[in-house]
């Protein structure tokens, strides 16, 4: 079960971001995202030393990324030199069942939805036209790939991530998926489990600063 979420998401969050789809390596895959702060990420589907070993062997790069389903205090011991153990990076691998449940917005509020590129963007506004709330997905068959959820911090506490969340479940409802998969922070996990969501696994982020 970890596995497959693990390459959805990863074949997700690929469409999301509009970098190239997932390379596969003998311990996973590998994404090219080219910024600055993360040239690239290898996502290991399985949380197995081994393949954790031969992942960071594999990277002469620095700012290259590992995201591996276990949790971030143990890996350490598995990474040579140059690697760190990036906690604020860390996160949690969380999966639903999606359902239609036709979300209104608050007083004062108006959603917005638009597909680009194999992306569906739901923006919420306030009445003066401020960019309230955001969240982004990738519609890949039976799977939604949630990305980018965020709720400005006067916006907090209204129900508008809830909001964005209901409504891009019901737009990949509607497209034919039945699951939704995430990568959430620990202030996102809080939200999303409110809404029905599971965590599966924690996911461990290890970047190369040599």
């Amino acid at each position: 079960m970890i596995p497959e979420l693990v390459r959805t998401w990863a074949a997700g969050w690929a469409v999301s971001r509009a970098t190239p789809p997932p390379a596969e390596r003998p311990w996973g895959c590998c994404l090219d995202v080219g910024r600055p702060d993360q040239v690239a990420r290898h996502v290991l589907p399985e949380a197995h030393e081994a393949a954790v070993r031969a992942a960071a062997a594999s990277v002469t790069v620095p700012h290259t990324w590992l995201k591996v389903p276990m949790d971030p205090d143990g890996i350490g011991p598995w990474l040579p030199a140059g690697w760190v153990v990036d906690k604020d990076e860390a996160g949690h691998l969380m999966a639903a069942d999606l359902t239609t449940t036709d979300p209104v917005a608050p007083a004062g509020y108006t959603v917005s939805l638009e597909t680009r590129a194999g992306v569906t963007y739901v923006q919420v506004h306030s009445a003066d036209g401020a960019l309230a709330a955001q969240g982004q997905q990738a519609v890949l068959g039976r799977a939604a790939v949630v990305d980018r959820v965020v709720t400005q911090e006067a916006h907090r506490r209204r129900g508008l991530g809830g909001l964005v969340m209901r409504t891009l479940a019901d737009h990949a409802v509607a497209e034919g998926a039945t699951l939704g998969v995430l990568g959430a922070t620990d202030e996102g996990r809080a939200l999303y489990e409110t809404l029905g969501w599971k965590t599966h696994a924690p996911l461990a982020a290890c970047i190369y600063r040599p």
